[in-house]
């Protein structure tokens, strides 16, 4: 197997190949930064459907939902009809270190959970709002948007915690109160993020079709209901691999996604939990915010009739 050794129960294998091109790193760094984390980033996939993005080597990354044949009976799972491919899927939930190391030894580089709980009873944990600017923008571009949200959020009494995506964005979190319908959810968020647009609409856009931006930073609302988010403290699959790390909003104007990587976090982490101190307690949502969110379409809805329309525009032309 190769430089084989045991961690946690979990028998580790090629630990000194390079991770991906570009990566700057090892499967050993991945494994070591996974087991550093630890606790502080099971907190966050604990309980959550897990979605992983492997790569193998001199191969492009994939998704894994469906666990394979191979998985030890040890790591938790539920199994959750997936409309889309019609059939069941059987997600993790990524429950401790140990099943973390075990995804880490399975070249699993980036962890996405949905905000909702294996049990959906529950409803929603969190609303998310994905700042994401556009390609060839700088950083502060989306910092001064997730400012938006932050001032639109306030407005209402409600507050969030901020985390570099790991890629070039921000995604803001907002807890709240449980049982709250997942439509109830997916609504609010829309109403913060159109709220946010209103504030300073030559800075941010909630266009859901790209060609509609106009260089705009896009405040992505759609990730609500079974929609998955990459979780706190999880690598990404970019140059250097950069790391999704929680920022204090004090902090956000002097950092860029590049600060955070596999191999530097663990020296600036130390023993903290920036996330879990982040983070407000769950809160109830103004009534009037729902209400405005329910007037407004579902982008993905809208813009699958928008697109249609305009092919029709285009062919009548």
């Amino acid at each position: 197997m190769g430089n084989a050794e045991v961690r946690a129960g979990v028998e580790l294998s090629n630990l000194d190949q390079p991770l991906f091109d570009g990566a700057q790193a090892t499967k050993r760094d991945l494994v070591d930064y996974l087991e550093f984390v630890g606790e502080r980033m099971v907190r966050n996939l604990r309980d959550r459907p897990l979605s992983v993005l492997r790569i193998r080597p001199g191969q492009e990354p994939f998704v894994q939902k469906n666990l394979p044949k191979y998985t030890p009976d040890w790591v938790r799972r539920v199994t959750i009809w997936a409309d889309s491919s019609r059939r069941e899927v059987s997600y993790a939930l990524c429950d401790d270190t140990r099943t973390l190391l075990w995804f880490g030894n399975q070249r699993a580089v980036e962890y996405h959970t949905t905000l909702l709980l294996a049990d959906h009873t529950a409803g929603p944990t969190h609303l998310v709002l994905d700042i994401d600017p556009p390609e060839d923008a700088p950083f502060r571009q989306a910092v001064l948007a997730a400012g938006l949200i932050r001032q639109a959020l306030a407005d209402d009494g409600l507050a969030g915690a901020v985390k570099t995506s790991g890629a070039k964005g921000v995604h803001i979190f907002v807890p709240v109160a449980a049982g709250l319908p997942i439509e109830d959810a997916a609504a609010a968020t829309r109403a913060i993020a159109a709220r946010a647009e209103r504030i300073d609409p030559e800075l941010a856009t909630t266009a859901f079709i790209r060609e509609d931006r106009g260089g705009k930073v896009f405040l992505d609302s759609t990730r609500a209901g079974g929609a998955t988010v990459v979780a706190a403290y999880s690598p990404r699959i970019r140059p250097d691999a950069t790391v999704s790390f929680p920022v204090p909003w004090a902090e956000l104007e002097s950092v860029t996604p590049a600060d955070f990587t596999l191999r530097g976090v663990p020296g600036q982490l130390g023993d903290r939990d920036p996330w879990a101190e982040e983070m407000p307690a769950p809160q109830m949502l103004p009534a009037d915010l729902i209400a405005e969110g329910h007037t407004i379409p579902v982008a993905r809805v809208q813009a699958m009739h928008e697109g249609k329309r305009r092919a029709r525009a285009r062919r009548s032309d």
